[in-house]
C-alpha cells in the first residue's frame, strides 16, 4: 500500500469522525501537527548540517517527541467518544498534562546542560 493512499485513508476517516465539532480536539490536533513538523525540522537539520552539539540536538528532538506523546494522551483523555477514560474529567486531564509537560521540559532543560 502506498504512503499516499494511507494518508488519504487517514484524512477520510478523520473527516467522517462525529467528534470533529469540538474545538479542543481541533486545537490538540493542530498542536500535534506542529510538534511533528518541529521534529521533522530537527531531523532535517541533523541530516543537512550534522549533530555537533549532540546533546542540544537530542534534547530538542526528544522534547518534540515527548510533547507530541503527551498531547496525544491529552487528546485521548478529552475525547468524549473514547470511553476508556470516562472517569477522568477534562480539567483533571489538562492538569496532568501540564504537570507532565513541566517534568518533561525540566528534564530537557537539564539535559541540554
Amino acid at each position: 500500500m502506498a504512503l499516499g493512499s494511507i494518508i488519504q485513508a487517514f484524512k477520510d476517516e478523520y473527516r467522517k469522525s462525529p467528534v470533529r465539532v469540538k474545538v479542543e480536539l481541533d486545537v490538540a490536533d493542530e498542536i500535534i501537527s506542529v510538534e511533528v513538523d518541529g521534529a521533522d525540522g530537527f531531523f532535517a537539520y541533523m541530516m543537512l548540517v550534522g549533530t555537533f552539539p549532540f546533546n542540544a540536538f537530542l534534547a530538542g528532538f526528544l522534547s518534540c517527541i515527548g510533547f507530541f506523546a503527551l498531547t496525544v494522551c491529552l487528546r485521548m483523555q478529552v475525547d468524549p467518544a473514547n470511553k476508556d477514560f470516562a472517569g477522568i474529567s477534562p480539567e483533571r486531564a489538562f492538569a496532568d498534562y501540564c504537570l507532565a509537560n513541566l517534568v518533561l521540559h525540566l528534564v530537557v532543560w537539564n539535559y541540554m546542560g
